[in-house]
């Protein structure tokens, strides 16, 4: 936790992977005010770190249970993370 807010690291699993999941990610990110990155994971989850306002981080937690159209989300796993590992922006990555 964090006097700006709190930083997430999040594993995302089911069919994420070829349905736009990070461009999605990113552009409801940079909406929501948050900062961090999303990437592909070799074993076909996308993992990201998000880092912000409280209510956004958690708005931004729901939303990947929906993700965009096609994408079936089977788990979303958070974990805190360190706030200063966030960029100062919002990368897709990997």
């Amino acid at each position: 936790m964090n006097a700006v807010g709190k930083a997430v690291f999040i594993r995302i699993a089911g069919r994420v992977q070829g349905v736009g999941f990070r461009a999605w990610t990113q552009r409801r990110a940079i909406s929501l005010g948050l900062r961090g990155w999303v990437r592909n994971e070799p074993d076909g989850a996308v993992s990201a770190l998000i880092a912000g306002p409280n209510e956004a981080v958690a708005e931004m937690l729901k939303a990947f249970w929906q993700g965009p159209s096609g994408a079936d989300v089977r788990s979303v796993e958070p974990k805190p993370a360190e706030f200063s590992d966030a960029p100062a922006d919002f990368d897709i990555t990997g």
